[in-house]
């Protein structure tokens, strides 16, 4: 079992007891906070003046509230960001958000082959973050488990790479909860040849600065730190 740090466990027990607080499906959504973003910020300048070349490339980031960008601003979420970021490298890429709050394992699942359907072209990448709204309701991790390697079946069938971005239960469900659930990220991304990043909120989660005010989703600026950390992920995947 990959060891969390104090920091995140602590923040992973909060959420815990607000699971009415990720169910944005029912939930009004949050106001929108105003937080500054100097990376975003300086990201987003840099794709203005960087001239993009090469192919164009298309990545698909489907998941739930933390990419559809929930609470934020329009331009904020974390597709956007990577988007802004590949393109200041040069990179000629659009990031497609398929974000949808709310989502369990088991919505994406049924989602996911009419989205691709539904696409001009087959997508050059697909950044797959499902499975936090499973945790915070409790749900099996073998149905999380079965849910998530159906996704990967049908994107190797469609011959897609994928980046996972993993989540992590919180220490209160048990051992022997989290020992299944935090398993299926790496066993999975092992299993389909996917890149791995084990864990979408490192170093967000519990860090009020880079949170909303539900402590659950990242602002802005939290949002900018992932993106930080995922980009280079995303640019080499392109790259092969």
């Amino acid at each position: 079992m990959t060891k969390m740090p104090y920091v995140a466990s602590a923040a992973l027990l909060q959420v815990a007891g607000m699971l009415s607080a990720c169910d944005t499906k029912r939930d009004a959504p949050l106001p929108v906070t105003n937080v500054s973003a100097p990376t975003s910020t300086a990201a987003t300048a840099a794709a203005s003046s960087v001239p993009v070349s090469g192919p164009k490339r298309v990545v698909l980031a489907f998941g739930d509230s933390l990419y559809a960008g929930y609470g934020l601003e329009r331009g904020q979420s974390l597709p956007d960001a990577i988007q802004a970021r590949l393109r200041g490298q040069g990179i000629d890429a659009t990031v497609v958000n398929a974000g949808v709050s709310g989502d369990t394992s088991a919505d994406g699942r049924r989602r996911l082959a009419f989205t691709l359907d539904r696409m001009k072209a087959k997508p050059d990448l697909v950044l797959l973050g499902l499975g936090g709204n499973d945790v915070l309701r409790q749900l099996d991790p073998t149905e999380t488990r079965a849910n998530m390697a159906a996704m990967l079946d049908e994107l190797d069938r469609r011959g897609i790479p994928v980046i996972l971005t993993g989540m992590m239960a919180p220490p209160n469900l048990g051992p022997d909860f989290g020992n299944r659930f935090n398993a299926i990220w790496p066993d999975l991304a092992r299993q389909h040849h996917a890149d791995l990043d084990p864990f979408i909120l490192q170093g967000v989660l519990g860090q009020r600065p880079l949170m909303l005010a539900d402590g659950v989703h990242p602002n802005a600026t939290g949002v900018a730190r992932i993106a930080d950390r995922v980009t280079p992920l995303v640019a080499k995947r392109l790259a092969d």
